[in-house]
Formats: C-alpha cells, structure tokens, sequence
C-alpha cells in the first residue's frame, strides 16, 4: 500500500486531497492542529491515521514521521501543503507579527515537512519518493493586498526548484501544484472580506476543491521516472491570466 504524509489535512484543500487518497487506498497521514477533526475523518478510514501537529515545531514534526514511517514502513509522498493567508492589506497596514506568522507556517512549516520528508526518502530502501508542495497562483501573480502570502509562496518555488535539484542524486522528486480559487474556507473567508468591504462586489469564480484534490493524486501517482514539476489548476474564468 502506497503511503502519503498530508499536511494541514482537516481542512479545505487538504481535507479533500486526503478523502481522495484514501478512497483511491493509499494509506494516509493526516496532519494539522485540530485534533477533532482528524480523529473524525481517520475514524471512517481504516488506512487513515490522525497525526494532530503544529507544522511549525520541529520536535512535534519529527515524532509525526517517525510514527507514520514506523506504521506505513516507508513513506512514499508528502503533500506539503498547511499554510495561511494572514491580513489583508497595503504593506503599511500589515503588523510585523501578523507577517512573522505567515512566514512560521507558510515557510517554515513547509520547510520542516520538507526536510524531514527528505532524510526519510534518503534513507529508506528502496530510496527515493516524492514531496508535492502547495503553492498558489500567487507564487506567480499577486492579488491586491497579498504581501504576507504571496512573499511566502514565492518562496515555495524555490524550495520546490531547490528540493527537485538536490533531490536527484536520491530518487526524489519534486513537484508544486498552484492552485486557483478552490471552494474551500479560506477563500469563503476572501469571499467574505470582499463583501465586507463592498457588498456589491462580484465575488470570485470557483472551482470544486475535489477537482484540485484529484490533480494532487496525479502527480503522486507518476511513475518514479516521470515528474509534474509545476501545474496550475485554476477556476476556468478566475482573471489571472493578465492580473498583477
């Protein structure tokens, strides 16, 4: 049974990416804070095992691998994919600590799973494996007042250009999925800030979530030799082609 670690599992995108995973049989970690909610999806799966953690503790990460490995014998992929908008706003509006916080979970978090995905991808035998990151279409294109998230996942391209490169001498691959507007709470939540600010704003154009969850499992499912190194999944008629 093929095994995935998936980050920031009890909500919108990676909620969904674990559903699809676990009915597809892979036998799924599933990761995030909130305890209850991974204890309720691992309890209708018998493959699924509840991990709660925060991404950003390194010591809490590493107990997460090493339990999951020690379960699932090896580990095949990690969907690096917990991370947070934080406020919205000019660069001037934005408090340093609500930037900090951003940058601890969108970078280091990742950055943690990544490196700890790594050792045991290296290691283990047969070697080699795959780290999928969330990125975003904002790693390519801000939206206005973004500055928090879209500096964070700038920064996911390079970590992901930076872990494909040095990961070959190991079998590693990686990949980043830049997604667009999935149906999930952080883009109600956009969707509800932009309301707030004018009620007669046209909200966004959407995609459902499962729709960006199924091309996560594509990518996991490519063959050791074949890599998707970037794709964008995007809300057919959301203006990012041309928005900056």
């Amino acid at each position: 049974m093929k095994s995935i670690l998936i980050t920031g599992a009890s909500s919108g995108i990676g909620r969904a990416t674990a559903l699809e995973f676990l009915n597809a049989g892979w036998r799924v970690g599933l990761v995030a804070r909130r305890t209850g909610r991974l204890e309720e999806m691992a309890g209708d799966y018998a493959n699924a095992e509840a991990l709660p953690a925060d991404v950003t503790d390194p010591a809490a990460m590493e107990r997460v691998f090493e339990r999951f490995v020690g379960m699932a014998g090896r580990l095949d992929v990690l969907f690096n994919n917990a991370g947070m908008f934080g406020p919205a706003g000019p660069i001037d509006e934005i408090p340093v600590e609500a930037f900090d916080e951003v940058i601890g979970v969108n970078i280091r978090g990742m950055f943690i799973a990544a490196r700890l995905a790594f050792a045991q991808m290296r290691r283990q035998q047969p070697q080699g494996g795959r780290i999928i990151n969330n990125g975003s279409l904002s790693a390519h294109n801000p939206r206005p007042g973004s500055v928090c998230y879209t500096s964070s996942k700038h920064a996911i391209t390079g970590l992901t250009r930076s872990l494909s490169l040095d990961g070959r001498d190991f079998g590693i691959a990686c990949g980043q999925i830049d997604i667009g507007n999935a149906r999930t709470e952080l883009v109600d939540d956009l969707n509800r800030r932009a309301l707030e600010q004018n009620p007669e704003a046209e909200l966004m154009p959407m995609m459902d979530v499962g729709d960006a969850a199924r091309s996560v499992l594509h990518m996991a499912q490519m063959p050791p030799e074949a890599n998707v190194q970037f794709m964008t999944v995007m809300a057919t008629t959301m203006p990012y082609i041309g928005r900056g």
